[in-house]
């Protein structure tokens, strides 16, 4: 019982400091992240006393109730938080640090191809928006912002911002991304750069062939 009013406490504080539609630390309870976490913590411990089976069920019983899955195999540190979290899934070789919050529709998953480690390690202090999916044995960053719907298949950097399909990682020149933010909304859109780099590009070269003509003409 101690044990629980301790995590009941700690997730007060963690969802108060997270979520601004938090209005009265008693609606804790009915945050699905609060609940699935407890089951994975007792999940976990069957997991490590090798009674998989028992373990299983039990995260499968969370998964009904909740629409997060997390395999009791994962491994997750302090300070971790699920907003709104229907659809999330965490693979059963997963690591994930202190400090990370993930959205709805995330998933950190395997590839299918690998054995072994074969899911995702998270850094601390990351932030994995709305439908992101994290795939293969792969390392993000400590400090790192996935972008919604982002595609992520390979390491990314410290200190980076991820965004697009594949994953294309934006430099914020190792410049520290503060855990505080949030931030879903104002992210680079590499693809669009891209594409703004080509047009101008083009005109470069139509502007080139025009004034090649008019010499032509003279």
């Amino acid at each position: 019982m101690t044990a629980f009013i301790e995590y009941v406490k700690e997730q007060m504080a963690l969802i108060h400091d997270r979520d601004p539609a938090m209005k009265s630390k008693w609606e804790v309870f009915l945050y699905p992240s609060f609940k699935v976490l407890w089951y994975y913590r007792r999940s976990h411990n069957l997991y490590l006393k090798g009674k998989f089976v028992k373990a299983r069920k039990l995260a499968q019983k969370a998964a009904h109730k909740t629409g997060i899955e997390i395999h009791p195999g994962a491994q997750i540190g302090k300070g971790f938080f699920i907003d709104h979290g229907f659809g999330v899934v965490i693979g059963e070789t997963t690591i994930i640090g202190e400090n990370v919050t993930l959205y709805q529709g995330v998933t950190l998953g395997g590839t299918g191809k690998e054995q072994g480690k074969r899911h995702p390690t998270i850094g601390n202090n990351v932030m994995i928006s709305t439908g992101a999916k994290v795939l293969g044995s792969i390392t993000v960053g400590d400090n790192s912002k996935i972008g919604a719907g982002s595609v992520v298949i390979h390491d990314v950097p410290p200190n980076s911002t991820v965004v697009g399909i594949p994953g294309h990682v934006v430099r914020r020149d190792n410049e520290r991304v503060p855990f505080a933010d949030l931030d879903q909304i104002h992210l680079p859109d590499v693809v669009q750069n891209e594409i703004d780099d080509l047009k101008a590009r083009l005109s470069a070269m139509e502007e080139m062939l025009q004034t090649g003509e008019k010499r032509s003409e003279r």
